[in-house]
């Protein structure tokens, strides 16, 4: 038997997952790189903070164009 400690750990981390990766583990993925990407660019002279905007275009266009492919 799961203890009730054990049970609602359990519920809040399914909480966060749901909440983080939703309904396509592919943009999940591609918000982490995303944030890898800025992480790494602003340690260096560049500036970073064309990465965000830049990613949000490509992440909703293609998973919006994969939606549309599917349907």
């Amino acid at each position: 038997m799961i203890s009730a400690v054990a049970a609602k750990l359990r519920a809040f981390l399914a909480f966060w997952y749901d909440f983080v990766v939703g309904d396509d583990w592919r943009v999940a993925v591609g918000v982490v790189v995303a944030l890898a990407a800025i992480y790494g660019v602003s340690h260096t002279s560049v500036a970073a903070w064309w990465i965000a905007p830049v990613a949000v275009v490509v992440l909703l266009s293609w998973s919006l164009l994969r939606v549309v492919r599917r349907t």
